[in-house]
């Protein structure tokens, strides 16, 4: 059903509490109150945190995409173009690696978890913040070392440095980028168990499990994976680089070692983190959704429990990326059927939101544009992982670009664009600042346009059997490849035309208010930008994070008090 109580401009709605909304003193913020480059370095507030965190994963991203603009330049032409065989490896190994390890992962917990998180909860902070301060030391040394492989050398074994890829003379410098990760996943081991810990015991009065907002369900849910997860990774790096350093024969078969282990130790802490990357991304989606449709989430209780169960049942797949890898026809049975069955908890996730949208007040502002670009890219993500997930099918598709096209719908057509949704749905509470409404529509249908210029050719160069990470390939292909490259070009557009408005907004945006949106949960209910202690005063969760209509009936009685 429609909602009749939805204001003509929800934008101009009141916070449900507006007493709240107030500062500590007139143009004190977070941001203000205290000034110059120490107090950002030794800050313990979650949100300048989070900001540090946010231009450090954004400048990650940058860098990954700079490196896969110019990979993509080389595939214009089948042979001998541009680069040398040595630096297209390293080339895509480190766009890889960082898009993964210092993008993709950190992205939306270390960011914007870590500045709303605690304002969803009616919290002051995180439960540990000198911790928080630290997993950001820590995230800096770890990408400072990936960032001292690529000045001194490069990697040339792809991001997953399979042995014995990683065990070889021209493998490049492994140990110091192993090195690099392991030191990165104590970061978000430690951003997780700050997490769970936040959520726990933090939570406002009246702040029930069944009223946080989705967001934080998925936050909890990720941050299970990563404490659990992430020592696998850990573990194996540190065994791969005593491994290449002192020839003791784990994974180099030279040496008695076995290197389908390490595919093992790998996929069975990578596969959950997929979902380290999508979940946040998920909770992400179901915020804009309810938000800027004025609809509550249908079905809130399926949606919390699904990522719960897409937390647990992702340890259990992990051997479907070992199909070809010579693992017994039982076992890729058995791996064969959890990975449809995974497929149920995203499901549910998928046709709740549309069942959300059907008959809401849709919005089609730049985070809603984003929203349905989710939609439509994960959906075909999803399905295809599904082609993927079949025996018959895999054995065919593996190592393909088939394989390419369905990982980057999955990870940029959905945590990137849950991440860069949520980005713009925040924007305002961040930084005090409205965007350009007109220049952030234009650069999300460039992005929408652009991804699928790029990445929709790779399923048809897949199935036609283009290997993936080839330098050369065969006349026949290039078609496909060209189109592929123009596509990146366009994406590469819309992004920059981003940068260039959010950068342009800090100084010369209009001035956001309390709650643009008309939003109900609880960082909505707070002065813009926020205060340092979050909220003057204890804040109540007296309703849910999604009953639109108390925000709708805040906005009456302010009117008819002002009359």
């Amino acid at each position: 059903m429609s909602d009749s109580t939805t204001p003509a401009h929800p934008e101009r709605s009141a916070p449900a509490h507006p007493e709240r909304s107030r500062g500590t003193a007139a143009g004190t913020n977070y941001l203000n109150a205290q000034r110059g480059i120490k107090s950002w370095l030794t800050t313990l507030d979650h949100k300048r945190i989070g900001i540090m965190y946010l231009v450090s994963v954004l400048t990650a991203f940058l860098l990954g995409g700079i490196f896969a603009l110019i990979i993509r330049i080389k595939l214009l032409f089948p042979g001998h173009y541009l680069i040398t065989r040595a630096q297209y490896n390293e080339l895509f190994t480190l766009h890889g690696a960082i898009m993964i390890f210092l993008f993709i992962i950190p992205s939306i917990p270390a960011s914007l978890g870590n500045f709303f998180v605690p304002m969803m909860i009616g919290a002051k902070d995180v439960a540990f913040p000198r911790l928080n301060l630290m997993s950001l030391y820590i995230y800096w040394v770890g990408a400072a070392m990936a960032l001292l492989v690529i000045l001194i050398g490069g990697v040339s074994t792809g991001w997953t440095f399979y042995a014995p890829f990683s065990e070889g003379p021209d493998a490049g410098h492994v140990i110091l980028m192993t090195v690099a990760v392991f030191i990165l996943g104590f970061s978000s081991i430690l951003t997780g168990l700050n997490f769970i810990v936040t959520i726990h015991k933090l939570r406002a009065p009246g702040m029930t499990w069944f009223k946080m907002p989705l967001f934080l369900w998925s936050i909890y849910a990720t941050s299970l994976v990563q404490i659990l997860a992430t020592p696998v990774l850990g573990i194996t790096m540190v065994l791969l680089a005593l491994d290449r350093g002192f020839h003791i024969g784990i994974f180099d078969p030279r040496y008695g070692g076995d290197p389908v282990l390490f595919q093992h130790f790998f996929w069975f802490y990578s596969h959950p983190a997929v979902y380290i990357m999508i979940l946040p991304g998920m909770g992400i989606i179901s915020e804009l959704i309810a938000v800027h449709a004025r609809r509550r989430i249908f079905g809130y209780t399926f949606v919390a429990f699904s990522s719960i169960a897409i937390a647990l049942l992702g340890f259990l797949v992990w051997g479907h990326h070992m199909f070809v890898s010579g693992q017994s026809v039982m076992a890729g049975a058995v791996f064969s059927f959890l990975t449809f069955f995974i497929a149920i908890p995203s499901g549910v996730k998928v046709f709740n939101w549309l069942a959300t949208l059907y008959q809401g007040s849709i919005s089609l502002r730049a985070p809603m544009l984003y929203a349905l670009s989710f939609l439509f890219l994960f959906t075909i993500g999803g399905l295809t992982g599904i082609f993927l997930g079949m025996l018959s099918v895999d054995v065919h598709l593996h190592d393909t670009y088939f394989v390419v096209a369905h990982f980057h719908y999955v990870m940029m057509g959905g945590t990137v664009m849950a991440f860069v949704g949520g980005l713009h749905h925040w924007w305002p509470k961040m930084t005090g600042r409205m965007y350009s409404e007109a220049w952030a529509r234009l650069s999300a249908i460039l992005i929408f346009i652009g991804f699928n210029a790029t990445f929709f050719p790779q399923f048809i160069l897949g199935s036609r059997g283009m290997p993936r990470r080839y330098y050369a390939y065969l006349p026949e292909f290039q078609g496909l490849h060209v189109f592929s490259t123009f596509g990146s070009w366009v994406i590469g557009a819309g992004f920059f035309i981003m940068l260039g408005y959010l950068v342009y907004s800090l100084k010369a945006g209009a001035v956001a208010s309390t709650n643009p949106w008309g939003a109900a949960s609880l960082e909505w209910q707070t002065a813009t930008p926020p205060p340092t202690e979050n909220f003057p005063v204890q804040p109540v969760a007296e309703h849910g994070p999604y009953d639109f209509e108390e925000v709708v009936a805040a906005q009456a009685a302010l009117e008819g008090s002002a009359s």
